[in-house]
């Protein structure tokens, strides 16, 4: 939300209770989740719903921020504990399980893997993605055990088309880090 005020004590319980009841929908329905039956649900109109949240985007992204903000904290932790190679595969292998278990990320993160140099506006979900992955890229470059010439946005790509690929052969978790592996395999320099 982009309000410059602070919001009244009313309009704040229907910014959560739209966030919380949203949360539910997305996690229910995916991404195409009816906005009307959201504000419904959350007792309010959808004029509303639509103040706070001007498109499906926006109500989608302040649904999942919180997750998408962890995963980019996990990807720190994973590089102040694992050599740059591993944390960048051990935090691609999560957040390719985390694409297919929680109903609706593949959408919102779309604009972190499809950003073609800045003419598409990234969302602050994708911001925090491409950064982690940015991170963990180049310190796996410095390392020496992946292939410079990669772009950290190719390897959240192919990271992307991974989990897709996995979710249409109805991949389990290990089948998920099999597939990340032989990506890792053919990203490996030397």
């Amino acid at each position: 939300m982009t309000q410059g005020r602070p919001m009244r004590a009313d309009a704040r319980r229907n910014y959560e209770r739209l966030l919380k009841v949203a949360a539910e929908a997305f996690a229910e329905h995916g991404e195409n989740a009816s906005l009307d039956d959201i504000a419904k649900r959350a007792g309010v109109g959808s004029g509303t719903l639509y103040r706070h949240f001007p498109t499906r985007r926006a109500l989608l992204e302040a649904a999942y921020v919180d997750r998408v903000e962890a995963l980019g904290a996990r990807a720190d932790e994973l590089a102040a504990r694992l050599p740059p190679g591993e944390a960048l595969m051990e935090w691609l292998y999560e957040l390719a399980v985390r694409t297919l278990q929680v109903r609706g990320m593949k959408a919102l993160l779309s604009s972190a893997v499809t950003d073609d140099g800045g003419a598409a506006a990234l969302t602050v979900c994708g911001t925090v993605v491409q950064g982690a992955v940015h991170r963990l890229v180049v310190a796996a470059q410095a390392e020496g055990t992946l292939r410079r010439d990669l772009e950290p946005v190719e390897v959240l790509r192919l990271a992307h088309g991974v989990a897709m690929a996995a979710e249409l052969a109805g991949a389990g978790e290990r089948e998920t880090r099999r597939y990340l592996g032989l990506l890792a395999d053919g990203l490996r320099s030397g």
